[in-house]
């Protein structure tokens, strides 16, 4: 057969191997019964034959199995066999040659790169070997009288193909391409040639040895975690019991975030700051002259200048930020008709008492309602 050819229909049999993504793996050992036929390298002289090959072997991973397996086939000589060794006796002896007895058999180390896919029945495999065959060869010795004579010989011998591994529920099956190199450089039909290349098509089955693993049991669903003081509140008023610091507060009380009691404040709604900013916006001015004029309706009040600030920010400038806002707040106070006697302060309180909680990371932390000005009536 021209090696060449061989070659070329190997590479067409394995451009069915294509990447695919692993998946979990049968971990067994397994035997790999199989049959096949083989195609002889016509440098030999002998005829295509069957052969039969049984393996042991095992998975190493999800992607590659290592098989140690045996092989036995036993071809008959074809007429070119006395062509090739002494074409002038081949046609007084063609006869006797194909009566002759040629056999081979060996083992193999074959290792198999799988492109298995998850949910998918058939999968395409590639595969190299390297391992050892025994020819036993029967020939014409005439003149000598003891005939036929006969060649017992070992050697090397190299693997390489592909094919589809099947899943069949219980057991595998494995459709396969390979080209062995021979090299038998004893051959008594051809002793010029150095090895010879054979095709091997053959279909086999992979036997799971054992029982199949089970699969672990899933683990218990953790139980729910104990309650503790920050899922409880004794007192009703909305702060869990791990922060209450008055646990005595009564619920529809002005509560502050530790459960203590707050004083009631004029919150100058509207009178809100920019990020990072202490001037006052133009919408603010009327929210301020309303507060001129229930300070000049009630004179006897008298109220806190308080300012704040957001959760952005470091506290020592935050703190610096709120006094500034007060500022501001305290001036145009007292700049329409305000008397600073009425007026505690400016105080600024930093980010030491937001109206909402929110991260401290930017962008969650700028909140508009926490960048506000108070008046606390005393």
């Amino acid at each position: 057969m021209n090696k060449k050819l061989l070659c070329a229909a190997l590479l067409s049999g394995l451009a069915v191997a294509q990447t695919a993504s692993a998946q979990d793996y049968d971990d067994r050992w397994y035997l790999t019964p199989g049959v096949g036929f083989n195609v002889q390298d016509n440098q030999r002289g002998t005829n295509n034959a069957p052969f039969v090959a049984l393996g042991f072997g095992k998975n190493l991973s999800s992607t590659w199995s290592l098989d140690a397996q045996l092989n036995y086939q036993k071809p008959t000589f074809g007429n070119q066999r006395n062509n090739l060794r002494n074409p002038a006796t081949a046609g007084a002896v063609s006869g006797f040659a194909q009566d002759q007895n040629w056999s081979q058999y060996g083992v193999s180390l074959d290792l198999r790169r799988h492109f298995r896919a998850e949910g998918r029945n058939w999968n395409p495999y590639i595969l190299m070997g390297l391992g050892y065959q025994r020819s036993e060869e029967e020939f014409d010795a005439y003149p000598s009288p003891v005939s036929p004579g006969e060649r017992k010989d070992g050697n090397l011998a190299a693997k390489i193909g592909g094919g589809l591994e099947g899943d069949l529920g219980p057991v595998r099956t494995r459709l396969e391409l390979a080209y062995r190199a021979d090299f038998d450089d004893s051959s008594v039909a051809n002793p010029d040639e150095s090895w010879f290349g054979d095709v091997l098509a053959s279909v086999g089955f992979v036997i799971p040895l054992g029982p199949e693993a089970e699969e672990a049991a899933p683990p218990p669903p953790t139980p729910p975690p104990a309650p503790n003081c920050a899922d409880k509140d004794s007192d009703g008023d909305g702060v869990n019991d791990c922060n209450d610091k008055c646990p005595n507060s009564q619920a529809g009380e002005a509560i502050g975030p530790d459960g203590c009691k707050v004083a009631i404040a004029i919150d100058l709604k509207g009178v809100n700051f920019d990020f990072d900013k202490a001037t006052l916006r133009p919408d603010a001015v009327a929210i301020l002259n309303e507060a001129v004029e229930i300070l000049k309706r009630y004179p006897d009040l008298k109220v806190e200048v308080a300012g704040h600030t957001d959760l952005c920010g470091n506290d020592g400038y935050n703190q610096s930020l709120s006094q500034r806002r007060s500022q501001t707040v305290y001036d145009y106070l007292t700049s329409n008709g305000i008397d600073s006697s009425r007026l505690a302060g400016p105080n600024g309180y930093g980010e030491s008492r937001p109206l909402v909680q929110t991260e401290q990371t930017s962008p969650a932390c700028r909140n508009e309602t926490n960048r506000r000005t108070e008046l606390n009536v005393q």
